[in-house]
């Protein structure tokens, strides 16, 4: 709604935030939980507007026209999240970022939009600390980053201004669910019928898969629906910084990140997550993302016979590989890449590389399968689907671990006999 547009002569941007403040007076009298109880705000709301209304019968206000987007502005105010609720809402808004108050911008299919939204410095500073109320993180200059799960399960991300230049960097990436399986990934077109019952093959055999792509690029979607193939049978945990995955799986345990109180104490990494997931009993396990040293602990129990997937930020499926080898040299000196490189080779069954177009369109690139050979310190990799003409197409690569798919009961031939599938 335009901040032109009125209600009985008194402007919506005067007259909203009085009712809101009132609005919050009741809640306390009422000893109400905003964040929990929206219907008791609602009708706090609704008791307030209502009040307002009486008082204009004697003239000494003016009445409020359009009483349901007064009160659903009031509700964003003091349940939600102010003017950026309105986003939080729309379900075609993937991300909402705020690089100072007066530049909001947000994204729809890939493409950003600058917002008509103008905020001030305690404004957003206010929205910061009311975002990370519920979530038992912190920032201060002492910790000036944060990663963070807001209520209705989008991330978080901030950086306290003095690290950036003059205003707090705020993001908010939605997680909206397109997809819950590999077959709704091919009625959105992100990937294609056959490469689809291939990639449903490979995780029910238990092969080790790694997804790559790029920021926004679809990693975690896809991750979800390759989990969402997992049988049910199996126990599944997984690790992640701040919690994302989503695959609804029926014996499942996640886990996420805690970083350090105010003593500087009570930190839990993804290497001590990784430690104790192997202690769970899983059948699967996964990793949210490999950023650092976590990628050697991932590597040792792909190693030692646990199936797993992970995601990693990657612009190719070779890319991934040879960052798969570097970031386990982080974990200390006496780690060197005569061990790592053999270990990725016979640990990574599959990469699977996902994009996205100019046009903001995300789709699956190229499915590589590992040989297990490595040549000249480089691991040796084939093809198993590379996009050609908008359409994944079949092409020679054949993952090396052809006894699983037997165990499996899965006739490995068959499903890449064919030389091509229809989307």
């Amino acid at each position: 709604m335009a901040k032109s547009e009125r209600f009985g002569g008194i402007a919506m941007e005067h007259l909203a935030p009085a009712l809101a403040d009132r609005v919050r007076d009741l809640v306390r009298e009422r000893r109400i939980d905003p964040r929990t109880d929206t219907d008791a705000v609602r009708r706090a709301a609704v008791d307030v507007i209502a009040e307002h209304d009486r008082r204009s019968l004697t003239g000494a206000v003016r009445p409020v026209e359009q009483a349901e987007a007064v009160i659903g502005q009031i509700l964003a105010d003091v349940s939600g999240f102010g003017p950026l609720q309105q986003f939080l809402d729309d379900d075609t808004v993937e991300e909402i970022w705020i690089n100072q108050p007066d530049r909001v911008f947000i994204a729809r299919d890939g493409v950003h939009e600058l917002t008509t939204v103008v905020l001030t410095a305690d404004h957003v500073r206010e929205l910061v600390e009311r975002m990370l109320s519920s979530s038992g993180r912190r920032l201060d200059i002492s910790q000036p980053f944060v990663d963070a799960m807001l209520p209705g399960g989008h991330r978080l991300h901030v950086v306290l201004d003095g690290i950036t230049r003059g205003f707090a960097a705020v993001n908010i990436r939605k997680f909206i669910a397109k997809a819950h399986s590999l077959a709704d990934l091919v009625t959105l077109g992100t990937l294609d019928r056959g490469p689809a019952d291939f990639l449903d093959a490979s995780v029910r055999a238990g092969l080790n898969v790694v997804v790559s792509g790029g920021t926004q690029a679809g990693k975690t979607t896809l991750l979800n629906c390759l989990a969402a193939s997992i049988p049910g049978t199996q126990r599944l945990v997984s690790v992640e910084e701040v919690f994302e995955l989503k695959c609804g799986h029926p014996d499942w345990v996640a886990m996420q990140t805690r970083q350090a109180g105010l003593e500087g104490t009570g930190e839990i990494g993804l290497r001590t997550l990784m430690k104790e997931a192997l202690r769970m009993r899983p059948s699967r396990i996964i990793v949210g993302e490999v950023r650092a040293a976590e990628c050697l602990d991932l590597l040792l129990a792909l190693n030692a016979g646990l199936p797993g997937m992970a995601s990693i930020h990657a612009n190719s499926a070779r890319q991934a590989l040879v960052k798969m080898c570097t970031l386990p040299l982080l974990a200390g000196e006496n780690i060197g890449s005569r061990f790592v490189v053999p270990t990725v080779a016979s640990s990574v069954d599959l990469v699977v590389h996902t994009a996205m177009g100019p046009d903001g369109s995300r789709g699956v690139r190229e499915i590589v399968a590992v040989t297990g050979r490595v040549e000249n310190a480089m691991i040796e990799s084939e093809p198993v689907f590379t996009r050609r003409g908008g359409i994944l197409q079949r092409d020679h690569g054949i993952p090396a671990r052809r006894d699983v798919f037997e165990r499996a009961g899965i006739d490995l031939d068959r499903l890449l006999g064919v030389s091509a599938w229809a989307p």
